[in-house]
């Protein structure tokens, strides 16, 4: 069986590649790795540490890329490959524009489409934009779903998708800390962890959070830092010109946030599991944070993860005052940081990969 994994961005590079390992030991299987390049550096980052060698590579970033720009390199440049590989199932993971047009390439060649990551959602088609959109679109297209949880699973079901076409999983994020977790790890500067601090992982970068929002989680910061002398914030700053341009405004030259590059993978998983709390915009952190008893205060006003709502994450949303609020509730709430900490992780167990590999094995 010839199984095609396609990805292009950092995000669905790290929670594709212990699958495809697995799909690399494989006998019976023939596993064909193809990357967009719609991320190309921390996409790069990823397939090293992963030892990941892809068959092909589109290549198709260029400065200033839009939404659009994506999607058409997408779609003529994957068909010829397509065409010529001809592959059994074509896997896409979650909800970039990368897995959209992909999908929709290879349902255009009319080969079988698997969706790792199905069946989030927020309803509401713009937040986050646009890969509210892109998930449903691709759940539209799909032969397989391999949902991480039951919500995600009903929320399929709810769209008369077939029972029998799902399979929940876990989410192949968890799978990740068996290869990057290590007690000696030495991480690159500037990130210097200071045991007698409290340490707060800090990321945002969603589009949707551009302009104000990014505004007042950045005053929200330094609020928080007037008011606890025992913290320190590594923040590492998305590559986008619009995000830094936010951040160093406001918070360049403070001694106690650290600002960083985007941190390679190991070097961020090894960093969240020395911080006290997790606080960022994107849907992957809610995921994996919980995995290490790192409780999440979530930057956005919804979020397409309500399993861990009242459990392992807080949404804050945008609003200064509310994102200094929840902070400080949990930096001085000790039951409420606790019972955070020690809640099960909802979204899987670190065995999603296997169940995605024995639902494929099934199929031969």
């Amino acid at each position: 069986m010839k199984i095609m994994s396609i990805f292009g961005t950092r995000p669905e590079a790290i929670k594709m590649a212990p699958l495809i390992k697995l799909l690399e030991k494989e006998k019976g299987i023939n596993s064909i790795v193809v990357v967009t390049g719609q991320h190309r550096t921390q996409l790069d980052q990823v397939l090293h540490i992963f030892n990941i060698s892809p068959n092909y590579d589109l290549n198709i970033m260029k400065k200033g890329q839009t939404l659009e720009s994506i999607t058409n390199l997408v779609l003529t440049t994957l068909d010829p490959i397509l065409k010529l590989e001809k592959p059994n199932i074509v896997l896409v993971h979650g909800d970039t524009t990368t897995s959209f047009a992909a999908a929709l390439s290879a349902f255009y060649n009319q080969i079988p489409i698997g969706h790792v990551e199905a069946g989030l959602r927020t309803y509401n088609k713009y937040s986050p934009f646009p890969e509210e959109a892109n998930r449903k679109l691709i759940s539209a297209l799909a032969d397989f779903h391999f949902a991480p949880t039951n919500l995600s699973c009903e929320n399929l079901l709810k769209e008369n998708i077939k029972k029998e076409n799902i399979k929940v999983t876990g989410n192949t994020a968890l799978d990740t800390f068996e290869y990057t977790l290590s007690k000696n790890h030495t991480f690159n500067e500037p990130i210097n962890i200071d045991e007698t601090k409290k340490t707060i992982l800090l990321t945002a970068h969603r589009r949707e959070n551009l302009g104000k929002p990014l505004s007042n989680i950045c005053e929200a910061v330094l609020q928080i830092l007037e008011d606890f002398e025992d913290v320190h914030f590594v923040f590492p700053m998305h590559l986008n010109p619009s995000v830094r341009e936010i951040i160093l405004k406001h918070l360049a030259g403070n001694k106690r946030i650290t600002l960083t590059e985007p941190l390679d993978i190991l070097d961020m998983h090894n960093l969240l599991s020395k911080c006290y709390l997790c606080v960022t915009d994107s849907g992957g952190l809610q995921e994996e944070a919980p995995h290490l008893n790192v409780p999440v205060v979530v930057l956005r006003e919804v979020t397409e993860r309500p399993e861990g709502i009242g459990k392992t994450l807080i949404l804050a949303g945008t609003e200064k005052e509310n994102i200094v609020n929840t902070i400080k509730k949990l930096l001085t709430d000790n039951s409420l940081y606790e019972k955070m900490a020690k809640e099960p992780n909802p979204f899987g167990d670190g065995k999603a990969s296997s169940r995605i590999l024995e639902a494929l094995n099934a199929r031969k």
